[in-house]
This record gives structure tokens, C-alpha cells and sequence, in this order.
């Protein structure tokens, strides 16, 4: 299979369809081509005073077959919905100005990343930095007076490398390329590829334009979000400072720097990360979160407060088995925060006095993933209000706002789509694994027009991580699946998040494993028992962790017609000695180095399976990708070749980690596995 002449054809197809309009299909099942057409809203942003919002809408463009992300407003109390910044150019990172007038965002209209302000009022912006890197964390002062970012900083040419002589190339003489010296231990990430030796800085700039000023310095990255005290006179942030720090992935410590003499001072000495500073609107308390540093590979961020006045902490919720996310201000004394419960991603409150927190709905979501990963956001305003994304099993990500113990959705960005289409129906279940009796939650679809008293083929879909959690969401890539005759098939396997960190750990040294395939057998085996199930027609796919227990799973089974594993890991020792991830995996997640532990890699390979396998085997890669290296998907391929399995390996060019980032290689990724298991679907008479 010639993947580079398949993706190509894919994408063909898709610019034949020009004049493809909703109206125009007359097909109501979930298409390839709706895929382009799907909308939703991330980054929403209440302004100050709690009366108008502001969010970034993306949208699909068939013809540069990229993501627009365009800047939206919405006026609470009227409801007008008007653009702010609709065009050619991307636009991220909306932030309001204390004033309620004006917002700064990260765009690339200037011709590059920067950063640009916008008067809401006066409908006139400018671009308020010239710098040469892309900034993060855009923050205003309390005053308005300054904006905060950081950006990478280039270290410099190392003593090695200046040691090094080089001849001076004569005018017009054609060289290769000058070689890429590598020395330090974090040198490569998935999405950018090798890394230029870079650390990431503060920088402050005038909120009306001006020089940058560079606020801290050495060989640390520091960053994350900042807090700025209320005098405007001091930035609070993380970082890891050690001489280590590089190996010391699981720490980290709060600083202030004085945006005049740059004087830098530790908050926290705490073992483990201390991250997420945020102010409470009087600037009596700090908030922030806490990991500790056990060696494991989950655990909940707790949620901390720090008294201003004599720098006591204080932990709130130390009885919620959660992991708390982006901590904010409701008021003075209340916190607002998100989670992640049983597949829900839950907004809540808590008194900073402590208690029990409050639920305040448990709809945020966003769905742009193509799979039902949780994931969405919120901001709250000084005065009650919090706009979030709201995401359910039908729709995307919508701009929601809650206050007063109510909430509303007030955009409907894929209606005019998805109104015209039968998904799926997305059902709840809990089941036993056969391993040891542990309870594990999960979901199906069944296409449209179902009819519970035949029988449908089931595909099972893995999530990732795995350390992540599915949940009751919007899911492009499984209702496709759905509109074309299968049950899919979704768990939170054992490892799951969501569930507690006893359930996280139940993986600890176990992934891929007999355990968590015991978690999907059970699933199949539970949905066969419902009677519209066809046995005879099972099929197994998942990505990245999911990539791995598929490939893990037909070393174990033949009950699947076939299997498509995308981005999956077959041998740990080459994959913790490739990837860009091996700083944190290896100490977190097994228990000694590659050549100390060597047997304990080998079990929880799929390769050493591979004298079991039976099953047709697609694999699906991004080329780039640096987190489950193509090298992994090359050794599979090979394998099953040299034991005689139908296999095909779908290359995809310039792709990462995120293989189905843009929509064509959304849209590839389950049109290839869609043929590849129509290939092997059982017909009555052959069963």
C-alpha cells in the first residue's frame, strides 16, 4: 500500500467536493466530508465586570486544509454575537484588560506571532511587541499598565561547540549543511521535532507598545501562569531551578520577580510541583496547585492556598480524589475550579475556609479531539460570572456561562451541520472485569436507525495515555464509525483518570498487560450478552496507549476479524531510548533503567507476543511523530511480515504525535480503517 498515493487520493477527493453544502447532502448519517464542516469554541473569556465574552471559534478550511482560529464576542445582556477578528489570520490567546475595554490576543496579522491589543469601543487595534519567538501566558497587570509573557530565550554556542574549527567557506562555495551538535539531556518534542538549546523567559512589555524587558535569567525555563501582585509590581510563576533539573521532572517551586530590579524570590519549598498561581481579587491569597514527587505514574494535583500576608499554606479538599484543574476566583473567598469525575468534566466551588466544594454542572467540554478525551475550560469575572465551554454527546464545544446557580449555552456553532444529522446514540454502562471483579465504566454508540433486535459488528476504540479518560462527548472519528453499521465500543479501563488515584495506579508497571485486556474483553463479552452484538464480527483499534493495547491485545486473542493500531509502542526498550518523552517515563512508569530491568520491558512489549498473532493488522503513524517513534510502527510492520500476517503500514507525511490534527488526516486515519475491516467483515454464509 502506497500510504503517500492513499493520503494524497484522500485529500483529492475532498477538493473535488468544493460545492459541498449542508443542504446539498441528502444522506443524514455522519459523514467523512462533515468533518470540514464541524465548528466549536475554545478559550472563552468573561471580561472583568462579567458582561460580555470573548472566545476563539475554530473552524475547518477545506481548501488549506487547516483549523481558522477567529476572535468572537458575545454581549451578555442582549446577546448579540458579533465578530471581532474574522479573516485570513489566526488569532489565540484572548485576554481582557482590567478597564473591560480592551483585549490583548496573539496573532499572526502583522506578518508573525505577536502580541496585539485591541480598544472593544474605539474598534482599533495595534501590535504591541516585536519579538522573533512565540510568546506564552499573555497576563495583564492589575494597573493596565504592562502586559506579561514568556518566550524562549536561545542559550548560545557551548564551549564545545566554540572549541570546535571551523575553515571559512569561500564566497559562493555550495556546503553541506552545518551539523547539529546535541548536548543537552532534553533535546528533542514531539510537534517541533530537534530543539534549538533554549530557555524560557518573563518578559514584560508597555501595554501601549514598546521595547520588551527581560525579567529573569539563567539556564531555567520558567513560565506556566502568571500572577502578577495586586501593587503591579511583582509577577508570581513556576520553575524548576535545581542544577538537575532537567532529570527532576516532578519539581518545581513558585517565585515572585520584581518587574524593577529583578530580584527573584522563592514562595515555596515544597517537594514536588508547585504550579497555576492565581490572586484572589483583594490580593490577600494565593492559589495554586500541588503535585508530589513519588515516583508513579499518576497523581492528583491538589489545590493549595498561600496566606499573602504571612505566606502560611493552607490545603483545601484533601479528602477529593480528584485532580483539581485551573483554579480562579469567584469572589474574595471563593474558589472556582474544574475536575474530573466518572468520564465528566465538573466545574465546582469551595469557600477558601475550606469544607466541602460545591458542583456547579459537570458539562464542560469541548470534543475537538475527534475522540471523546475530556478536556474544556472556563474564566470567571470578579463579580459571579463564569463563561466555560460546554460540550455534550451531540455537540461541540458551545460558549456557556453560569451564574446565579444557572447556566445557559449561548452559541449553537455546529447546529446548522449536525441538525441535519443522525448520530449515533451514545449509552452508559458499568461492567466487571474478569480479571479481578474491578468495576469499570464505559459507553457505546449504536448507528443510527439501530434496531436492537439484530445483530451489528462492534468495534472497540482505546483510549490513550493512559493515563486520560473518556467520557460522554462529541466524538467525530467514533460516530463516522457509528454511521457505517458498527457498535463502538469505549471504556476507562483500569489506569483511566477520573476515578481516583488508587484506580489511576491500578496500571503502575502493568501497561500494556493481561489486566487492562482483561478490562476490554469483559466490555465485548457484556455487550454480546445484550443480543445485538455479532460475535463473529469484532474489530479492535485505538491510538497511542490505545495503539499499544491493540497491538498488545492480538498477541493475546484471535477473536478480532482485524485491528488498526495508530502510533503504536511494540518494544519499550527502543521506544523510552527514542522518544522525547524518556526523562519522565522511565523513572514514573517502570521500575528500573532499560539494561537494569530488561526482562520487566520485554513482558509489557507487544512484540513479545508476536509468535501468537493471527490477526490483519493495519498501522497508522505520523512520520514525525516523537512520542511513539515511526521506528516502533516500522518493527511491528516487519514482524507481522516475517510471521506471515496480512499487515499494511499507513506512513503519514510531516504528521506528529497528533496524527489527526488536521482534517484530511482525521479523515484518512478512520476512512483507512474503515476499509481495512471492511476487508475482513464475516458475511452470514461465511460464519
Amino acid at each position: 500500500m502506497n500510504s503517500r498515493i492513499g493520503l494524497g487520493l484522500v485529500i483529492a477527493l475532498l477538493l473535488s467536493m468544493l460545492s459541498f453544502s449542508v443542504d446539498a447532502n441528502t444522506d443524514r448519517h455522519f459523514s467523512a466530508e462533515d468533518i470540514f464542516a464541524l465548528e466549536y469554541a475554545n478559550d472563552v473569556q468573561v471580561s472583568p465586570d462579567g458582561k460580555r465574552v470573548i472566545y476563539v471559534r475554530h473552524s475547518n478550511d477545506i481548501m488549506t486544509d487547516s483549523t481558522r482560529r477567529s476572535l468572537w464576542m458575545i454581549d451578555l445582556s442582549t446577546g448579540e454575537h458579533i465578530p471581532l477578528f474574522s479573516d485570513e489570520y489566526s488569532y489565540s490567546s484572548p485576554r481582557w484588560a482590567p478597564d473591560n475595554n480592551r483585549v490583548a490576543f496573539v496573532s499572526n496579522r502583522s506578518g508573525s506571532q505577536q502580541v496585539h491589543v485591541h480598544w472593544i469601543d474605539e474598534h482599533t487595534s495595534a501590535r504591541v511587541t516585536d519579538v522573533r519567538r512565540g510568546v506564552s501566558n499573555v497576563t495583564w497587570s492589575p494597573n493596565g499598565q504592562w502586559l506579561a509573557f514568556s518566550m524562549e530565550v536561545p542559550a548560545g554556542a557551548t564551549e564545545f561547540v566554540r572549541s570546535v574549527h571551523r575553515p571559512n567557506r569561500p564566497d559562493g562555495a555550495q556546503w553541506a549543511d552545518t551539523p547539529v551538535v546535541i548536548e543537552r539531556a532534553y533535546y528533542q518534542q514531539d510537534g517541533r521535532g530537534i530543539l534549538e538549546s533554549a530557555y524560557r523567559h518573563l518578559f514584560i512589555v508597555p501595554a501601549g507598545g514598546g521595547s520588551e524587558r527581560q525579567l529573569t535569567s539563567g539556564d531555567y525555563n520558567h513560565g506556566g501562569e502568571l500572577a502578577w501582585t495586586p501593587d503591579s509590581e511583582n509577577i508570581v510563576f513556576s520553575a524548576n531551578r535545581r542544577d538537575d533539573w532537567e532529570f527532576q521532572t516532578l519539581e518545581a517551586n513558585l517565585y515572585q520577580v520584581n518587574i524593577d530590579s529583578k530580584e527573584l524570590t522563592a514562595l515555596t519549598d515544597q517537594p514536588g510541583r508547585q504550579y497555576h498561581p492565581v490572586f484572589s481579587p483583594d490580593g490577600r491569597y494565593l492559589a495554586f496547585l500541588h503535585g508530589h514527587n513519588e515516583r508513579v505514574g499518576y497523581r492528583n494535583a491538589k489545590l493549595q492556598v498561600m496566606d499573602w500576608r504571612n505566606k502560611q499554606v493552607t490545603e483545601l479538599l484533601s479528602d477529593l480524589d480528584r485532580s483539581v484543574e485551573s483554579p480562579d476566583w469567584l469572589n474574595n473567598n471563593t474558589l472556582v475550579f474544574q475536575y474530573a469525575d466518572r468520564g465528566k468534566l465538573k466545574l465546582a466551588r469551595i469557600s477558601v475556609r475550606g469544607g466541602r466544594h460545591t458542583d456547579l454542572l459537570d458539562s464542560v467540554g469541548t470534543g475537538s479531539n475527534g475522540r471523546p478525551y475530556l478536556g474544556g475550560m472556563f474564566s470567571s469575572s470578579q463579580n459571579g460570572v463564569v463563561a466555560f465551554t460546554h460540550g455534550t454527546a451531540y455537540r461541540m464545544g458551545e460558549v456557556g456561562v453560569w451564574q446565579g446557580n444557572n447556566h445557559r449555552v449561548l452559541t449553537k456553532l455546529s447546529d446548522t451541520l449536525l441538525s441535519q444529522r443522525d448520530l449515533g446514540e451514545v449509552h452508559e454502562f458499568t461492567y466487571r472485569s474478569s480479571h479481578d471483579e474491578q468495576e469499570i465504566h464505559g459507553w457505546y454508540i449504536t448507528p443510527p436507525n439501530f434496531d436492537p433486535d439484530k445483530q451489528y459488528p462492534l468495534l472497540i476504540e482505546i483510549h490513550g495515555g493512559p493515563h486520560l479518560a473518556y467520557g460522554p462527548y462529541f466524538a467525530a472519528e467514533l460516530q463516522r464509525y457509528a454511521a457505517e453499521g458498527y457498535i463502538v465500543f469505549y471504556n476507562n479501563y483500569r489506569g483511566s483518570t477520573s476515578y481516583g488515584e488508587d484506580f489511576a495506579l491500578l496500571l503502575q508497571y502493568n501497561y500494556s498487560s493481561p489486566y487492562d485486556f482483561a478490562d476490554h474483553m469483559s466490555g465485548i463479552d457484556a455487550l454480546i450478552d445484550k443480543g445485538f452484538v455479532d460475535a463473529n464480527n469484532l474489530f479492535i483499534t485505538g491510538g497511542s496507549a490505545g495503539g499499544i493495547a491493540t497491538a498488545y491485545a492480538i498477541g493475546l486473542t484471535d477473536r478480532f476479524n482485524a485491528a488498526v493500531a495508530t502510533n503504536p509502542v511494540v518494544n519499550w526498550v527502543s521506544k523510552v531510548l527514542t522518544a522525547d518523552s524518556y526523562l519522565s517515563q522511565i523513572p514514573n512508569q517502570f521500575p528500573g533503567l532499560p539494561w537494569e530491568a530488561h526482562e520487566h520491558y520485554w513482558q509489557r512489549s507487544p512484540l513479545s507476543l508476536m509468535d501468537n498473532v493471527t490477526t490483519p493488522t493495519l498501522i497508522f503513524t505520523g512520520e514525525e511523530d516523537r512520542r511513539t517513534p515511526i521506528s516502533d510502527t516500522e518493527q511491528l510492520y516487519q514482524a507481522l511480515q516475517l510471521v506471515n500476517v496480512e499487515s499494511a503500514m499507513v506512513r503519514v507525511p510531516g504528521a506528529f504525535h497528533g496524527v489527526s490534527s488536521r482534517p484530511s488526516r482525521m479523515i484518512a486515519k478512520v476512512e483507512y480503517a474503515l476499509a481495512w475491516f471492511k476487508r475482513y467483515h464475516k458475511d452470514a454464509d461465511e460464519q
